[in-house]
């Protein structure tokens, strides 16, 4: 019975886990077991990935390329199955630099209804807090403040939290923090200047439509007059 050997969580995996164990998979002739400790990877995941059952493919990345592999040292696991492969050269750990959060391709498109719903609902929190929150630059949120944004008048204010750009706990922080600085007794001054632009539209319409009806009333009114005067000239009464 062959030995199964547990992943050691000393030694460091390779840069691209999966795309590694897909090529050793593909180019040598080492066991599921080996190519899954090295790789930090279960063994039945690289039996899935080696039978075509895995839910992703994945593009083979040579680790002796990238140096974190050797020949040899393949050699050595292929001549024996018992053998643990030994890192040649840890990858360096890429670390994000200072900047924005990060926020998913998919919830960017979100950030100007974020920012303006806190624009609106919390003009205490500064600019800078908002870049933070939300991950942002001060530019947008200075062109959402002041309505110059390319983008204006799609943008309808909702809450960060909801569109998932933020906790609810790192709102809440954000707004005790701003709330600090204001003078004591104070109470934060709505920002007027961005306003739904929806509701907007709709006043607008309503205010049209007020307008048109009046405007019908008044003719119909003027119409009847007219039609009475008209009657009474064609009775011969002298028009007072």
């Amino acid at each position: 019975m062959r030995k199964v050997h547990f992943v050691s969580t000393k030694q460091a995996t390779p840069l691209m886990p999966h795309a590694t164990a897909s090529w050793l998979i593909d180019n040598t002739g080492l066991t599921f077991e080996q190519i899954a400790e090295f790789c930090g990877l279960h063994m039945l995941e690289v039996q899935a990935m080696a039978d075509d059952l895995a839910g992703a493919k994945y593009t083979g990345r040579d680790p002796v390329r990238a140096g974190e592999l050797t020949h040899e040292e393949i050699e050595k696991g292929q001549n024996d199955p018992e053998y643990v492969l030994k890192m040649h050269r840890a990858p360096v750990q890429v670390q994000r630099t200072k900047g924005p959060r990060y926020t998913p391709v998919s919830k960017r498109q979100d950030k100007p209804d974020g920012i303006a719903w806190l624009i609106r609902n919390h003009p205490e929190i500064s600019d800078a807090q908002i870049g933070k929150l939300i991950g942002t630059t001060r530019n947008t949120i200075g062109a959402i403040r002041d309505r110059s944004h390319w983008n204006i008048q799609n943008i309808n204010p909702k809450d960060p939290v909801t569109l998932g750009l933020c906790s609810q706990r790192e709102l809440d922080a954000a707004v005790a923090k701003a709330s600090k600085n204001l003078p004591e007794g104070s109470q934060p001054v709505t920002d007027t200047r961005l306003v739904d632009d929806r509701q907007a539209l709709i006043d607008e319409l309503k205010k049209e439509r007020e307008d048109a009806a009046r405007a019908a009333v008044e003719a119909a009114q003027e119409a009847e007059a007219e039609a009475w005067l008209a009657a009474r000239r064609a009775e011969g009464v002298p028009e007072e």
